[in-house]
């Protein structure tokens, strides 16, 4: 990924180093401040409002309800009674929350069930006339499109297919460079199969003639996946349930086929209530699971991916990605995050760039992947002052570990969580987040733990530029590690300072040079 512009203002941006020009510091980002979105599925209708950097915001608000409004629309071509009813509540309540949060006009969409009910333009007017709320119905390829832009908000350089699995409908779509490709829209949602009779044996069979039909249009065969919708999740949640995973963020949650299926064998003989009361799942969500088993075990089958990919972000996501200008859509989500983190968060709002480029002398030849890790945690080293001394290791851990991210996977997840764990404290042994760490290789914890103890001793040096207390040198022939103090420097490279640069040399498994200005001169 790159968090520089390629636009024409590419050249301004270099006087800001590796960074690139801070996103809040852009009129147009900062219009982007607070946008709030409604999605009125076939099975749920959630509002979510998005506040703070443009290219990675958080989520203000975040509220669903479950009202099942495509619920028998196969069998009778209208939308349930009860869920229009819920529906209507829902939205009316989300118009006076968004006028409150300052995040009108909402932006309302409505997908399969509202667009194929024959009271679906009843239903449009009558919300309308109840909330002042236009519902934005939108077709299929539509749909599609939206899901995969929302997956392009976390992943900018996501390069497969998205498989989007809503109440009424399923919806595939194309991702490659940056821009959203071919686009298919099935009626393979849950509800959508209820009503197909015979059993088993022919859901199979009519799943796997749409399916069929879907690749040979989509002309896919060994690609990425990347999963959106609420059934896919819960599915990802009880693989992790039976994988006995560490970590339960479903973002960038990553599964091998063969898991999968296992996965799916293993559902197929469960107690499900069981298992929705060990995972937090709704009943009206978990109803709908043995049917997307079903869906899912036939595009394994059908498409063969090469692995299958939890995207937390969807059409939501998609809409807000629809407001950005091209130029920010471009930009590392990642960066912009810990930028914004940084700016609210720490004491001296800046340091971390300057801190960045103190270390990087250690990190010359790390790959782009890792550097963006790098300017994260430099970023985020001193985003939890506020809390109590004893739990900073921990609170910045799970910080990295848990928090709402995009363009980071598991991995990365932990690696900076751990670097920052090490920001505060020497040793990572009985820590509480053991567990974790088996998502690292042995080389990545060594990495992290030599970052972290780096970070430890730059923010000892001064408050806001560490540059001007010394320099660097890394000679790895030699494994030698070199300070070249400034008169300033002199001064501040007290007891602590000294012992944490040794635990640095060490970490590094290098041997410490520490060369002082001549005071007389």
């Amino acid at each position: 990924m790159t968090d520089h512009d390629t636009s024409a203002q590419g050249a301004a941006d270099e006087d800001f180093g590796p960074f690139g020009r801070p996103l809040f510091e852009d009129p147009s980002a900062r219009a982007l401040s607070r946008v709030g979105v409604v999605d009125v599925g076939s099975n749920s209708v959630r509002m979510v409002v998005f506040d703070g950097a443009a290219r990675s915001p958080a989520y203000f608000y975040n509220e669903k309800i479950m009202c099942g409004l495509g619920k028998g629309l196969a069998e009778t071509g209208m939308l349930n009674p009860e869920g229009k009813v819920r529906a209507l509540a829902a939205l009316k309540r989300f118009a006076q929350l968004a006028e409150g949060m300052g995040a009108t006009p909402l932006t309302v969409v409505a997908t399969a069930a509202t667009r194929e009910a024959k009271d679906g333009p009843a239903f449009q007017a009558e919300v309308l006339h109840e909330t002042g709320l236009r519902l934005w119905v939108i077709d299929g390829n539509e749909e599609a499109r939206l899901s995969a832009q929302g997956v392009l908000l976390g992943w900018p350089e996501a390069q497969g297919i998205v498989c989007d699995i809503g109440g009424n409908s399923m919806e595939f779509a194309r991702l490659g460079g940056g821009k959203v490709g071919d686009r298919v829209s099935t009626q393979l949602g849950p509800f959508r199969l209820q009503q197909i009779e015979g059993g088993v044996e022919k859901r199979r069979a009519h799943i796997q003639r749409i399916l069929r039909d879907a690749q040979a249009r989509m002309k896919s065969d060994g690609e990425r996946f990347y999963l959106v919708g609420g059934s896919w999740r819960v599915i990802a949640r009880l693989d992790m349930e039976r994988r006995n995973y560490p970590l339960t963020v479903l973002h960038e949650y990553r599964m091998p086929t063969k898991s999968l299926v296992d996965t799916l064998d293993w559902l197929s003989t469960s107690d499900l209530t069981l298992l929705r009361a060990r995972t937090g799942t709704s009943a009206e969500r978990m109803e709908l699971v043995p049917l997307a088993c079903e869906v899912l075990r036939e595009v394994v089958q059908v498409f063969k991916p090469s692995e299958l990919d939890v995207s937390a972000y969807g059409i939501r996501e998609g809409l807000l990605y629809e407001h950005m200008p091209s130029r920010l859509r471009s930009r590392d989500p990642l960066i912009e995050a810990a930028r914004m983190a940084e700016q609210t968060s720490a004491r001296i709002p800046g340091t971390g760039k300057k801190l960045f480029e103190f270390l990087q002398p250690l990190f010359k030849d790390a790959p782009m992947e890792r550097l963006r890790l790098i300017k994260a945690a430099c970023l985020l080293h001193d985003t939890a002052w506020r809390a109590h001394p004893d739990y900073r290791a921990e609170v910045c851990f799970d910080n990295a570990t848990r928090a709402n991210l995009g363009g980071l996977d598991h991995p990365g997840r932990v690696f900076l969580g751990l670097a920052l764990l090490h920001r505060y404290k020497n040793s990572r042994s009985g820590s509480r987040m053991e567990l974790l760490f088996r998502l690292l290789s042995e080389d990545d914890i060594q990495e992290a733990e030599v970052l972290g103890k780096a970070m430890r001793f730059g923010a000892m040096l001064a408050a806001g530029d560490p540059s001007t207390a010394g320099a660097l040198t890394w000679k790895p022939k030699r494994r030698a590690l070199e300070l070249k103090l400034t008169p300033l420097g002199l001064s501040l490279f007290g007891e602590v300072a000294q012992a944490r640069f040794t635990s640095l040399a060490q970490a590094m498994k290098a041997q410490q040079m520490v060369l002082a200005p001549d005071v007389a001169a």
